[in-house]
């Protein structure tokens, strides 16, 4: 895909005001949007809002994200990388904004939905704008900034969000949402105009893209609010209904229209990216044990946000160290055995961590170990993963592949907390403890189902 700089200054530079504005505007969502996972108990005393409502307000910024991803990584490549960006970050501070505003279920949902279709208009152009304008070195040096921001993010958002909502109250985290967005607009304005000269062939699947939101955003409501409104009643069916319906209409569609479709179905002909991105999409389902742990540590165990935050450091820096690791390991063996070993040990650690009938000192002990071995697996199948996904792409759809896997992370992550909190909410007359527990053991099964699918369809290598 051919790019067109649009400036009629000199050649332009990348520098790092513009990449510390990038790293910026991904953090807005890995690291404060998604900060929410450790402070539903903080928020839930606070908000006239059903436990129900407020998962799936949770889940929704990756629901978002994920439906809208695609679309948004064409309109960047056709109407401009900057401005989408520019655009995202604008959303941000709206959506932060309604946040701290928000005391009922209305407000709160809609800055959700908001910070979702922020991250959409970010993330791909964000990624755009490093291949338009860093080359050789100093374009390796600016992924690797924009990969820290993410995973680097996403790993300190609950130690983040805890201490922030610990010591200030939970709606200074959007606050200080919409500063740091602030500064990334301001860094990022002023530099030169890119797009794609041979996106504007292209038009937008916009049939495609409104069957695929209602599809997913009615599932996720059969799943999130099915409990509270009863699973038999006729609301509850009529999501799912509507959900299967919609998903008919979008697969119909989308074969009918080939490569035009939002969604290219001939990609997964390759068994190889079909491997990569449902296992991607499975093993970030199991980002619920994030959540379902942090709310037993604080209604259980009774620590705060913060000592619950402080649980996770121990994912951060193996999460971080690993991703270097599972480089080695796919150059050593190929992307069949660290996309097998990485969900396995993410197993093992879940698998420990369901174990909510141990005192609470030996529980806290296990649980800081427990997330040094979920950042270790996740670490480890990263990079194999996306690399297979990038290399078994065709040449000339390498960004739509790219913008299909990273969608089945956040719909995972999306789905997995919905389904995760629903089946804790299930669970709950039966006792907080063994709620956890079987939610934990969900999630243990869910990366496991993710070693399943690498070892069927991946191809052996010697």
């Amino acid at each position: 895909m051919s790019t067109v700089p649009l400036t009629d200054t000199r050649a332009f530079v990348g520098n790092d005001r513009l990449l510390a504005g990038i790293v910026l505007s991904v953090l807005t969502f890995w690291l404060f949007a998604q900060s929410v996972i450790n402070v539903v108990p903080a928020m839930k005393n606070s908000l006239d809002i059903s436990l129900e409502t407020l998962t799936l307000a949770v889940s929704l910024s990756a629901l978002f994200s994920g439906c809208f991803v695609v679309a948004s990584g064409g309109l960047a490549d056709k109407f401009g990388r900057v401005r989408l960006t520019l655009t995202g970050l604008a959303l941000s501070i709206i959506g932060s904004g309604l946040l701290v505003l928000a005391h009922g279920p209305a407000l709160f949902l809609a800055g959700r939905a908001i910070q979702g279709l922020s991250a959409a208009c970010i993330m791909p152009a964000t990624l755009a704008l490093i291949k338009t304008w860093y080359e050789g070195k100093a374009r390796q040096r600016a992924i690797s900034f924009w990969v820290i921001g993410s995973w680097g993010g996403s790993g300190l958002c609950s130690f983040v969000g805890g201490a922030i909502a610990t010591g200030l109250g939970w709606r200074w985290i959007f606050v200080f949402s919409m500063l740091v967005a602030l500064v990334a607009f301001l860094l990022i304005r002023g530099t030169p105009e890119s797009r794609s000269a041979s996106a504007q062939q292209h038009k937008l699947d916009v049939s495609g893209l409104i069957s695929f939101v209602t599809a997913l955003v009615m599932l996720n409501l059969f799943i999130s609010k099915g409990h509270g409104w009863g699973w038999s009643s006729g609301l509850t069916l009529s999501m799912l209904a509507g959900a299967v319906l919609a998903t008919l209409w979008f697969i119909r569609s989308g074969l009918r229209k080939g490569d035009a479709a939002l969604i290219d179905f001939a990609l997964f002909k390759n068994r190889a990216y079909s491997a990569a991105v449902l296992s991607n999409f499975m093993l970030n389902g199991s980002i619920g044990t994030m959540m379902i742990t942090s709310i037993w540590l604080q209604q259980g165990q009774h620590l705060s946000p913060l000592q619950t935050g402080m649980m996770t450091l121990g994912y951060l820096v193996t999460v971080l160290v690993m991703i270097r690791v599972g480089e080695k390991l796919l150059q050593r063996y190929g992307a069949r055995i660290p996309m097998m070993v990485g969900p396995v040990l993410s197993a093992f650690g879940t698998l420990l961590i369901s174990c909510t009938f141990l005192e609470k000192e030996l529980y806290i002990i296990t649980v800081f170990f427990s997330f040094v071995l979920f950042g270790l697996g996740l670490g480890c199948y990263a990079t194999p993963s996306t690399d297979t996904a990038v290399v078994n792409a065709p040449e000339n759809k390498v960004g739509v592949a790219s913008g299909i896997y990273k969608m089945g992370s956040s719909l995972g992550g999306a789905m997995g907390i919905a389904v995760t909190a629903s089946l804790y909410a299930l669970l709950l007359p039966y006792g907080m403890a063994n709620a956890a527990q079987y939610a934990l053991l969900f999630n243990s099964a869910v990366c496991l189902s993710a070693v399943a699918v690498s070892w069927w369809l991946l191809p052996k290598r010697s």
